[in-house]
């Protein structure tokens, strides 16, 4: 049984739970932009960067973009998600346990998410900065996931192959990512792309780095 190389995460979604709070912040904007959201419609934006969101929620609405809206809307969304934030960011069940025993083990991890560096630095203090070798967000790479860009960034800020480096994502987007990337991958979904191993959440609990050996070895042979 083999060891990753790294182990490179998602953050929304995966390591804390903030995705109810982007999915507020999300259909205020359908409403902002003249037509609420449906679930369907929401689902389109999950994982994607903020320029992906506001065309996604454009496009719904009817609203035509001009100069300057995507700054407006960025700016707006992101003192949303501040406010958001606020009430207050928690690791997913099991996600300390996990991180601290890798950790432990020596095991290099990055974060990995298209979150912008702005909003994305308050989660990564939340969650444990010092757990990481590096944090890469969407705003500091040429292209955002679903390209692989990020994942083969940290790849190589950590000197190994993508295919030695473990992925753990739950948007498409995000999965989508990581398997153009090479990258072995835990999908935390119930569907997910090919090549992509489905994995159940609730796994993290009571886990250490050893059952992330397993993960590896049986994402490889998705």
């Amino acid at each position: 049984m083999s060891s990753p190389a790294a182990v490179l995460w998602d953050m929304d979604g995966t390591l804390i739970d903030t995705e109810p709070l982007w999915g507020t912040a999300t259909y205020e904007l359908g409403e902002l932009l003249g037509r609420p959201l449906t679930p369907e419609v929401r689902a389109k934006t999950i994982g994607g960067s903020f320029p992906n969101t506001l065309n996604v929620v454009a496009e719904w609405a009817g609203y035509e973009l001009r100069d300057g809206d995507l700054e407006r809307y960025r700016t707006w969304m992101f003192d949303r998600m501040r406010e958001l934030f606020a009430t207050g960011i928690e690791l997913n069940p099991g996600i300390g346990g996990v991180l601290e025993s890798l950790a432990r083990r020596g095991t290099p991890m990055f974060v990995c998410t298209n979150t912008e560096r702005v909003l994305a630095d308050p989660c990564i203090d939340a969650i444990g900065r010092d757990l990481f070798a590096g944090t890469i967000t969407g705003d500091e790479v040429a292209h955002a996931k679903p390209a692989p860009d990020m994942y083969l960034e940290a790849a190589r800020r950590v000197g190994a192959a993508p295919g030695e480096c473990l992925v753990v994502e739950d948007s498409w987007h995000g999965m989508s990512a990581a398997a153009a990337a090479k990258c072995a991958v835990l999908g935390l979904a119930d569907d997910v792309p090919a090549g992509v191993l489905k994995f159940a959440p609730d796994n993290f609990v009571g886990s250490g780095a050893s059952d992330v050996d397993d993960w590896f070895s049986a994402a490889r042979q998705a």
